[in-house]
């Protein structure tokens, strides 16, 4: 059943603290749905920003296939038709299987805006193409290239612990949903989040990874998160590629986490000029990395756009149309609007279920092809929705 929720001002910006992010359990599918929520923005007026147009959630579909995987994390508009995919529909990754286990997901599901929910794809991590160290566990990680070509994460586990987290791959799948060839090694180590950027025949990924010295650090923070830019080169029918990879970012924190797996680097972003957001999740901050297309050595961790505020625990990362940065809460359920120099101008609370309210439920989004809506996975329902 569908369910909207009308969203209201409140014109004060208040600050809130950094809570470490919450991975919901299976009895989260049945908390209460229904939002009271507020809207705020800064000194700027509504009219000046994204999200002070956009008033209503709406839930648009389960995000649960036939075999039970849980636990939404990437999101992605089809730009395209192309094979099985459909222009405007949305495409989310699973990184839990039925019983819960983070990093055993292993299916992807196309939504349409109407909610019609199809499996695109149910990868069997026995039957891979090439290596892909650990197995199959689909992460946040997720784009989709020209030529309908789909490019997902993968950061497995065994056991839904972080203590099996192995380095995973990216996946690059046909756009019929079958696995073509696998991406690993060369600093490729639990893609966690990616964005990307075609130009001719050749497409930029834009990768966080989470698992360098992680595991091995027992929960303590180790600053070795990276960002890789990891160049393709399209081949029509043929699997794209992969001609170089670069280091572009490097130093951030990452952590595993007993509920959240691990936290660290999460969502990137590419804005007009060629700069690339990251949320830096530990920090709590959202950073910049200069000439990401072009540069051929690491920024380290980029320099500071936003901290605290109303961030809390940034994970999803989007560009709004207005060039401002979309990011979604780990430790509450608020979407929070920043500009590129840093001012938190808005935000919404898009999920108030459990306790801290919304903590956990969100995490992928993006924006749609007509730039007017939002849309969101939410880990406490597990379904798709939108903000519009």
């Amino acid at each position: 059943m569908r369910t909207e929720h009308t969203i209201t001002f409140n014109l004060t910006l208040m600050k809130s603290h950094f809570l470490s992010p919450l991975t919901r359990g299976l009895s989260a599918l049945t908390a209460a749905v229904a939002l009271s929520v507020t809207a705020a923005a800064g000194a700027a007026s509504a009219d000046g920003t994204f999200l002070g147009r956009l008033h209503t959630v709406r839930e648009i579909a389960s995000t649960v296939p036939t075999n039970g995987d849980v636990n939404p994390y990437g999101t992605a508009v089809v730009a395209r038709d192309a094979g099985r995919l459909h222009r405007g529909n949305v495409l989310v990754s699973n990184f839990n299987n039925s019983q819960n286990q983070q990093g055993t997901g292993t299916t992807l599901v196309q939504i349409s805006p109407r909610g019609t929910a199809k499996l695109f794809a149910r990868i069997d991590p026995r039957r891979l193409p090439g290596r892909c160290p650990g197995g199959v566990g689909l992460t946040t990680a997720l784009s989709i290239l020209p030529g309908g070509w789909v490019v997902v994460g993968s950061l497995p586990t065994t056991d839904g612990t972080s203590a099996t987290a192995r380095a995973g791959c990216l996946l690059v799948l046909d756009s019929h949903g079958k696995v073509r060839e696998t991406l690993a090694g060369g600093g490729i180590n639990g893609p966690w989040d990616m964005t990307a950027a075609s130009h001719g025949d050749r497409t930029d990924l834009f990768v966080t990874n989470v698992l360098n010295g992680t595991v091995a650090g027992g929960g303590n923070e180790v600053d070795r998160g990276t960002v890789l830019r990891i160049t393709l080169k399209r081949h029509g029918n043929r699997p794209p590629q992969r001609l170089r990879t670069t280091r572009i970012g490097s130093g951030f924190a990452q952590k595993t986490d007993p509920a959240a797996l691990v936290i660290g680097p999460t969502g990137v972003g590419l804005a007009k000029n060629g700069s690339l957001y990251v949320a830096d999740t530990v920090k709590n901050r959202i950073t910049v990395i200069p000439r990401a297309l072009s540069r051929g050595s690491s920024a380290g961790t980029g320099r500071v756009v936003s901290s605290g505020g109303r961030l809390n625990g940034p994970l999803g990362l989007a560009i709004a149309p207005n060039g401002h940065i979309l990011t979604v809460n780990s430790g509450d359920g608020n979407i929070v609007e920043t500009t590129p120099r840093g001012r938190q101008v808005a935000f919404r609370q898009l999920d108030n279920s459990g306790s801290p309210p919304g903590a956990g439920a969100l995490f992928g989004l993006a924006v749609d092809l007509d730039c007017d809506a939002v849309y969101f996975v939410d880990d406490a329902t597990n379904f798709l929705n939108v903000l519009r």
